[in-house]
């Protein structure tokens, strides 16, 4: 099964500039070309290209992205480099979860201080926003 880019795209759910991009990055190999000079790709470019977009849908990086690969590529090598990853990566989001609960919280309180529509002159979440002093860290209250 040849294809061009554009079939290669669609197949995957991407844009062409996504295949070129991670040709770039050394994620994808690069692909055949015709006499006339297009890419040709196969089923492998988007098997591969289906794994990497897989991996970035959960919020993979690159550099993940390509030690994943590298295992790929090497099925004989043990799996606990992939396992230590995937643990890292979830540690790495509980991590923003957390932050996001911050914040959340914090915005949670700011809205609590406005209770109806007033004046904008008079809204208290404008006025802590234009405070100048500095914010306090998210889990920090005012004693």
């Amino acid at each position: 099964m040849n294809m061009r880019i554009g079939e290669l795209a669609k197949l995957t759910g991407c844009q062409p500039e996504t295949v070129r991009f991670y040709e770039q990055k050394g994620l994808l190999p690069p692909p055949l070309r015709s006499q006339a000079n297009y890419r040709i790709y196969d089923a492998a470019h988007a098997e591969r290209l289906h794994f990497i977009r897989r991996c970035r849908s959960l919020g993979m990086s690159l550099d993940e992205v390509q030690t994943l690969l590298g295992f790929q590529d090497h099925p004989d090598q043990p799996c606990g480099g992939v396992n230590d990853l995937v643990d890292r990566h979830m540690l790495s989001i509980n991590g923003q979860i957390a932050e996001l609960q911050a914040l959340h919280d914090q915005l949670s309180k700011l809205r609590q201080t406005c209770d109806s529509a007033r004046p904008a002159g008079q809204c208290e979440i404008l006025k802590q926003l234009s405070d100048t002093t500095p914010p306090l860290p998210a889990n920090e209250s005012i004693v």
